[in-house]
């Protein structure tokens, strides 16, 4: 299936003159996570992981993906002809690097010049350039990073690009429609700060940059500036949709349907003007000369950068909005805390349910995600999970992103450990665990995995740092029990955690080294910022594991040193002991534990059947260093 799609997409590309076509992962927006409609390259190629780009040349197909999808991505690509191009790795060009030495190449062997010009939408502000060799993508799914970055490198070899194409569109013949779901407004009682408090403080950040408009593209920046979400992404609450704010205007352009008589009253109060969703290229060409646009050129499209008419002057910034959300107030952040006691409640009511049925009871990966989500769905208030639910049995848990399918689930039996990786919506925020349970005997092995993974979780929530740390200054204490052991794993240690939006949100993260190509700055650490603290060990074709908190970002002591900083935990769930070998643990490591299993008790005892609180006794018993 996959080999016919790529044969009829090259089909295309010898049509309309197109040497290499680019499918990124994104929607219009950038987004991590894509609607059905969006996911080209998950069409084209199989491989169903939340980040990759594809290239297509006439010769050869290859993808790029990160380290949490290697093993994954090289099953799925298993007789597709697809070259899997793993990011970051020795030797590894990046996409762009590719994309340059194939169009010097081809110059090279064709030496000719088929002529001909390429722009987007007729607009003026794209180069006609002379082709040796054409650089085909849809601007719409494309930063306008990117976009530039592809287009100096087809004028570099005296090549074009062909940028307002959807080649994938015209062979996907079944696509699904673009979502069409309603908007609802999120309470004051849950948002904790207001629309024209939020837009404010936006306008602040423009007067900074000296600035007439800001244009935000994100979904999840919109959804929280405005206290709106939506149905239009599959596990994230979130709206399609652009805003364009100015000093005394802010706009919204989004599909009208989605809005009920309630929600568009809500917006004239807090003096919304509601556009058609399509409406923004209109509305960008309509700029005036003169005019400043605070714009991110990592979040906005191509597509939509190219419309701005070339003497409008652009401040290409991060959008202001991202650290604003980041930064959770003192209402979202108590009512984290209860979606983290009522996740903490469904989640060991799950282990429970788990360690006494496996083996009495027929049991798949599927089951027994399906079972978590019902225990969610019992508490008040839960929206849904807040991304694709990971529980992966055995050694399917060295997939880091796996996700079960009918073709793939299988059953489980009381012998080696599950890793289930999950979360939920509520409307007192998102949460993200994980946990790696111990379903039978162990080897070794395994257990000392375990137990490393444990300390290096522990060791982190227990930081301190003073204030302008960042998540790369901190990862060591992370990584340092796995690198004692010449051991490590392939990705970021921590991201930062959306309510109500993304549930990876940035800036805020972990990891020990700067990511191949990341363009931004690296942001410290605020008070307030909620991020998650998951390392793990994946051994092929054996057993992977995880061990996932929250932890939000809280000061301490201010002093002649200045400001102290430190983790407060937010995710209380039992580690099993099934799987502890506390002789490798160190006695602060010991320590750490039982502090931490005291807390779980105390927050869940009183929420529990009896049968389940003898068992949660157990099984956050105190441990010692005795074998």
């Amino acid at each position: 299936m996959v080999k016919e799609r790529i044969r009829l997409l090259r089909d295309e590309m010898r049509k309309k003159n197109i040497d290499i076509y680019i499918v990124p992962t994104s929607d219009y927006h950038q987004s991590e996570y894509a609607g059905d409609y969006f996911k080209c390259r998950e069409f084209m190629t199989g491989f169903t992981g939340s980040a990759g780009t594809a290239v297509f040349t006439q010769e050869e197909a290859c993808l790029w993906t990160d380290g949490r999808y290697f093993i994954q991505a090289a099953k799925q690509l298993e007789g597709t002809g697809i070259i899997l191009k793993k990011s970051g790795e020795p030797g590894v060009p990046k996409i762009e690097e590719y994309v340059e030495n194939e169009v010097k190449r081809r110059s090279s062997e064709t030496g000719t010049d088929n002529g001909g010009s390429h722009s987007l939408n007729g607009n003026d502000g794209i180069k006609s350039l002379r082709k040796q060799s054409v650089i085909g993508f849809d601007g719409r799914t494309v930063s306008s990073v990117m976009g530039k970055r592809y287009a100096e490198i087809a004028e570099k070899a005296g090549g074009s690009i062909c940028c307002d194409v959807d080649l994938v569109g015209e062979i996907w013949e079944d696509r699904p429609g673009m979502s069409c779901g309603p908007v609802f407004s999120l309470d004051l009682r849950y948002a904790g700060e207001d629309v024209p408090s939020k837009l404010g403080r936006l306008r602040q950040k423009m007067q900074e940059y000296e600035a007439d408009y800001c244009v935000i593209t994100g979904l999840d920046d919109i959804g929280w500036l405005f206290n709106l979400r939506g149905s239009d992404v599959e596990y994230c609450p979130l709206l399609l949709s652009y805003a364009v704010i100015s000093p005394d205007r802010a706009e919204l352009y989004a599909d009208e349907r989605k809005f009920s008589h309630e929600i568009q009253e809500i917006l004239r109060q807090n003096k919304i003007e509601l556009h058609r969703y399509h409406d923004i290229y209109k509305r960008m060409q309509g700029f005036q000369s003169g005019e400043t646009v605070l714009l991110d050129p990592e979040q906005m499209n191509y597509a939509l950068y190219c419309s701005l008419p070339e003497d409008v002057k652009k401040e290409e910034h991060e959008n202001p909005v991202i650290l604003m959300k980041a930064v959770k107030n003192e209402t979202e952040i108590a009512n984290i805390r209860k979606a983290h006691l009522k996740d903490g409640i469904a989640c060991t009511k799950f282990m429970y349910w788990l360690k006494r049925n496996v083996g009495k009871i027929r049991m798949t990966e599927i089951s027994v995600s399906e079972k978590l989500e019902s225990l969610r769905a019992e508490q008040e208030h839960f929206i849904g999970p807040s991304f694709a639910p990971i529980c992966a049995y055995k050694e399917h848990a060295a997939i880091v992103h796996y996700s079960a399918a009918p073709e793939t689930d299988v059953e489980l039996k009381a012998e080696g450990m599950i890793l289930c990786d999950t979360g939920g919506h509520y409307l007192e925020g998102s949460t993200d665990i994980t946990r790696t349970i111990v379903l039978g005997e162990l080897t070794e092995e395994e257990k000392a995995h375990f137990t490393t993974v444990l300390c290096s979780m522990l060791n982190l929530a227990e930081a301190r740092f003073l204030y302008g740390c960042t998540g790369m200054s901190l990862d060591y204490a992370a990584r340092e029990p796995f690198w004692r052991q010449n051991l490590n794993f392939n990705h970021g240690t921590g991201h930062g955690v959306g309510y109500l939006g993304n549930i990876h949100e940035p800036p805020a993260r972990f990891f020990w080294k700067m990511p191949a190509g990341t363009p931004r700055t690296i942001p410290a650490l605020e008070p307030g910022m909620v991020i998650t603290d998951e390392p793990g060990i994946y051994i092929e074709n054996s057993h992977g594991i995880r061990t996932e908190n929250e932890l939000l970002a809280t000061k301490g002591e201010a002093n002649e040193y200045g400001q102290f900083m430190h983790f407060e935990t937010l995710t209380f769930v039992p580690i099993d002991l099934d799987a502890v070998k506390p002789e490798l643990m160190t006695e602060k490591e010991r320590r750490l534990l039982n502090a931490y299993h005291a807390q779980v008790r105390e927050r869940l005892l009183p929420y529990l059947t009896e049968e389940e609180n003898e068992w949660l006794e157990m099984y956050t018993r105190e441990i010692s260093g005795c074998v």
